[in-house]
C-alpha cells in the first residue's frame, strides 16, 4: 500500500520517474546493484533484512544511488545507523508530498536532507555517545576554518558542491576540498552526519 502510494504521488511529478519497486530487504539490493537508481526511497521494515541492512551491503556510495530512508518512527537509533550506513535523507512514513518531493530533488542534487525533530534524535545520540566515554574523538577534533564553517553551513541548508560554489565565488573543486576535511575533522561518514555532529558541538544551529 506504501509503494501504491507513493507510486502515484510520484507519478505527478514530470522530473520524476519510477524504474522499479521491491519488496523484500535481498530484492532491494539485487535491483539497485542491477539498475543504479539515481534515488532509493528505503523503508526501515522490509522483509528478510531490514533498511539499514540494506544500506550495509548496497555501498549508496560506489553505486552511485542517493537514499532516502521512511520509517513509521524516529528511533534514535535507527537513524544514526542508518546514516551511518549512507543515507543522505530521512522522513518519517507521514512525511507531506511536497517534503517528499522536496527530498528527492534535495538528495539527488547532492545535498543531505535532516529534517529538525530528526537532526533533535541524531544529535541527542551524538551527545549521549559522547557523555558515556569521557575525552572521545569529539573532544579532540581539529577546529574547522572560518571558509569551512561557511561550506559548513551550506551544507545544512542543502546545497550541493555546485551550489556552494556558485555562493562563494570558488571552484567545485575547492569546494570539495573543504567538504572532505569538514568529513575528516568531525569524523563524520557523510554530509548529514557531519551537520548533526556540528550542531551538537555548537558550530552551527539548524
Amino acid at each position: 500500500m506504501m509503494r501504491d502510494g507513493l507510486r502515484a504521488i510520484l507519478e505527478t511529478q514530470p522530473d520524476l520517474a519510477v524504474v522499479c519497486e521491491t519488496g523484500t530487504g535481498a530484492e532491494t539490493v539485487a535491483q539497485v546493484k542491477a539498475l543504479r537508481p539515481d534515488v532509493l526511497l528505503l523503508d526501515l521494515e522490509l522483509p528478510q533484512m531490514d533498511g539499514v541492512e540494506v544500506l550495509r551491503r548496497i555501498h549508496p556510495g560506489e553505486v552511485g544511488t542517493h537514499v532516502i530512508v521512511f520509517a513509521a518512527d524516529d528511533s534514535d537509533e535507527r537513524i544514526r545507523a542508518a546514516v551511518q550506513a549512507g543515507a543522505q535523507g530521512y522522513l518519517l512514513g507521514d512525511a507531506p508530498r511536497e517534503q517528499i518531493f522536496d527530498a528527492i530533488r534535495a538528495v539527488h542534487g547532492g545535498g543531505s536532507l535532516l529534517p529538525p525533530a530528526i537532526a533533535s534524535k541524531l544529535t541527542g545520540q551524538v551527545r549521549s555517545g559522547s557523555d558515556q566515554a569521557p575525552g572521545t574523538t569529539l573532544a579532540k577534533v581539529a577546529a574547522l576554518t572560518p571558509r569551512e564553517t561557511e561550506v559548513l553551513r551550506l551544507l545544512a541548508q542543502g546545497m550541493a558542491n555546485k551550489q556552494i560554489a556558485v555562493k562563494l565565488g570558488i571552484s567545485e573543486r575547492t569546494v570539495k576540498f573543504h567538504v572532505s576535511a569538514i568529513f575528516g575533522k568531525l569524523e563524520a561518514v557523510n554530509r548529514t552526519e557531519a551537520v548533526a555532529i556540528a550542531a551538537q558541538r555548537g558550530l552551527i544551529e539548524l
